[in-house]
């Protein structure tokens, strides 16, 4: 594990592995470095590029700094990058797919985009405070973090057989120690707009899965819409993840042309 520092003071840590062009993943809601599909899929990716994966603020072994704002987790991706060297390819998955149109939006250095299903509502404004949100910070102020992780899942439509199996992770202490950072993925999701999507300049393929529900599916197609340099592909798979071999497989023939790291 390295550590990078974001211009607020917050440290990020971040693993490097492989060879090649630098790719940064970001993570989703709740998933970090020692939970979620990124370990797997880095490990799939890491024999054509230089894969680095992050702990986003207020998850694992990255620390966390108030108030919260979208702007600063963006400064957290541009370290991680500048740690890569300057510029790198970025792939991102759901609420981390929004954090990367976020980043690109706003100049971050990032060469290619990918992104799998990110959670984009159309809107022409940021959408107001979500009573989901509330009812998280409630559960949370009343200690109830285990219960904050399961009403947020549920809240976003997860379905029932994976939210019941998330307590019998062994990654579950750590996963209620993050319920604080779910009115992030909330933040970053809810401000996303129609006219920052349309200052993405970045090529950007958008992936969806066949097992999604449709939701999930017609953002990824709206998406793909509003960016001015994109395209959609539909890929084999569960709810909100495609097989990843089939994943690692799209990532590499896309990202290819990503730009060498520089020695930092």
């Amino acid at each position: 594990m390295d550590t990078t520092r974001s211009p607020d003071g917050t440290s990020i840590a971040y693993d490097r592995a492989g060879t090649g062009p630098a790719v940064v993943l970001v993570d989703a809601a709740c998933c970090f470095r020692g939970f979620g599909p990124m370990r797997q899929l880095a490990e799939l990716l890491t024999g054509d590029f230089t894969v680095f994966t992050y702990d986003r603020r207020g998850r694992g072994d990255s620390t966390d700094t108030e108030p919260y704002a979208v702007r600063r987790e963006v400064e957290d991706l541009q370290a991680v990058i500048e740690a890569a060297g300057g510029a790198a390819a970025v792939y991102g998955f759901s609420s981390g797919a929004v954090l990367a149109l976020h980043a690109a939006a706003a100049g971050v250095t990032i060469s290619r985009l990918a992104l799998l299903e990110p959670p984009v509502i159309l809107q022409d404004v940021p959408a107001p405070p979500s009573d989901l949100e509330a009812e998280l910070a409630e559960l949370i102020a009343a200690g109830r973090r285990g219960d904050a992780i399961e009403h947020f899942h549920r809240g976003i439509g997860v379905p029932e057989a994976m939210v019941a199996g998330l307590r019998q992770d062994p990654a579950w202490p750590a996963l209620a120690d993050l319920a604080h950072t779910l009115a992030y993925d909330l933040r970053v999701t809810g401000s996303m707009t129609t006219r920052l999507l349309s200052t993405v300049t970045v090529p950007t393929l958008v992936i969806d899965s066949t097992g999604s529900d449709q939701r999930l599916r017609t953002w990824a197609v709206g998406v793909a819409a509003q960016l001015p340099d994109s395209e959609h592909r539909t890929l084999p798979g569960e709810w909100h993840g495609p097989a990843s071999d089939t994943l690692a497989a799209t990532l590499t023939d896309f990202l290819a042309t990503a730009v060498e790291p520089r020695t930092p």
